[in-house]
């Protein structure tokens, strides 16, 4: 399914550079295909919502739960979209000895608690897939951004100065500065 929702991007992509007024025909084609598909997604939806079971089971359905996004009649709110994406996280963070919690949503943005084991290079990879996935379940935020580490944290790598790992103890400080 990705590879045609990629097909049908590039396809579009490629509609938006037709110059003149068959681009533009083409184009408003397109958008009212999809008001039209909307509205019958909504309509389904809607009927949906009288069936815990069936609308569970939609929005589960990853095509069928991004198309609810898209269209913006998705049942679920925001953050239980966030902190189920979340939760399918969880098991990657934790292979890589760390924990995510979702902290909060406010004026569009999602913060969340990241720690990881180990030193901290993957915490950008592992946050910019964090990013990615919250922001594919819940476009309408601007941004996920990471939670201020606190003092003290376990997690968080201690700095070790260069010089200190590279002399003794022993060594008096101006030996330490005369070095090259």
């Amino acid at each position: 399914m990705r590879a045609r929702l990629t097909h049908l991007d590039e396809a579009l992509a490629e509609v938006e550079r037709i110059p003149g007024p068959s681009g533009e025909l083409a184009l408003d084609a397109v958008a009212t295909l999809a008001s039209v598909y909307g509205e019958a997604l909504a309509r389904v939806a809607g009927y949906a919502a009288g069936a815990p079971d069936v609308t569970a089971a939609l929005t589960a359905d990853e095509l069928v739960g991004h198309l609810l996004v898209l269209h913006d009649v998705h049942p679920e709110p925001v953050d239980r979209r966030v902190a189920r994406a979340i939760e399918r996280l969880r098991p990657a963070v934790r292979d890589r000895g760390g924990e995510i919690e979702l902290v909060g949503i406010e004026r569009g943005v999602a913060e969340i608690s990241l720690t990881l084991g180990g030193c901290g290079s993957a915490a950008g990879e592992v946050l910019a897939a964090v990013r990615e996935a919250v922001l594919a379940v819940a476009p309408e935020l601007s941004d996920v951004r990471r939670q201020a580490a606190v003092a003290g944290d376990a997690h968080q790598a201690a700095f070790v100065p260069l010089d200190a790992v590279l002399t003794s103890p022993l060594t008096p400080p101006l030996a330490r500065s005369a070095r090259p």
